[in-house]
Formats: structure tokens, C-alpha cells, sequence
């Protein structure tokens, strides 16, 4: 994968080391993907020797479930956001609630970043 770019391998262990270790050891997804993500500074050890989410690694997560609420809202108006994500996307104009049926719309300023989004990563 291109330096920079997270394949969906490293997102998932990027949410599993958010969530804190399991039974004590990390996951197999965790301990394949740590070296590419400690070098990419998403992940850093903690003096207790676990893995931890850098501020870096916090963003990226949090932009990455932004855009899946996204397009979570373009397909399904009633689909479930978290509370940070359905307000910072409120806030930044990308859905607008619908108290006729308790949902989301999403507006044209979220529908072309979603077509922007698109657009760069094929």
C-alpha cells in the first residue's frame, strides 16, 4: 500500500488498539499491521509495553467513521451515527436532521465531498 494510505486490515487494528487489549496479548490483526503503524506514528507503545492510538492515529480514526457515517446517511436516512460524528457533520454541513422521520438528509455539500472522496481514491 502507498506510505500514507491504510488498507482496511490497519483500520481495523487501529479500532481494535482504540478499544484497549483483549486477553493481555493483541490480536493477530494488531500484531501484523503495529511495525507499519508505529512507523507511520498511528500507534505508539506505552511503558507498560502495550500499544495506544497517537493523536494522529485518534483523527484518522475519527475522519474515517465521518466518512462512513457519511455514507451510512446517503443510503439509509435513518442509519445510526455515534453523537461526535452526527454533530461534527451537522456542524460542517454535510447532513441536516430530519425531525419528520427522526433521521438524517444529507445536503449537496455532503453529497460532493462524498463525490470528492470518491473521485481520490479510485
Amino acid at each position: 500500500m502507498i506510505d500514507g494510505y491504510l488498507t482496511k486490515d490497519e483500520y481495523d487494528a487501529l479500532g481494535q488498539i482504540r478499544n484497549g487489549p483483549g486477553q493481555g496479548r493483541p490480536s493477530a490483526c494488531v500484531a501484523r499491521n503495529a511495525k507499519r503503524l508505529t512507523g507511520l506514528k498511528y500507534v505508539a507503545y506505552r511503558k507498560d509495553g502495550n500499544l495506544a492510538l497517537t493523536e494522529k492515529g485518534e483523527q484518522t480514526l475519527f475522519i474515517k467513521m465521518c466518512i462512513d457515517g457519511l455514507r451510512a446517511v446517503s443510503t439509509d436516512p435513518l442509519a445510526a451515527l455515534d453523537a461526535d460524528v452526527a454533530t461534527f457533520l451537522g456542524k460542517k454541513g454535510h447532513i441536516a436532521a430530519n425531525a419528520a422521520t427522526g433521521g438524517f438528509d444529507i445536503t449537496q455539500r455532503g453529497r460532493e465531498s462524498l463525490a470528492d472522496i470518491d473521485s481520490t481514491s479510485a
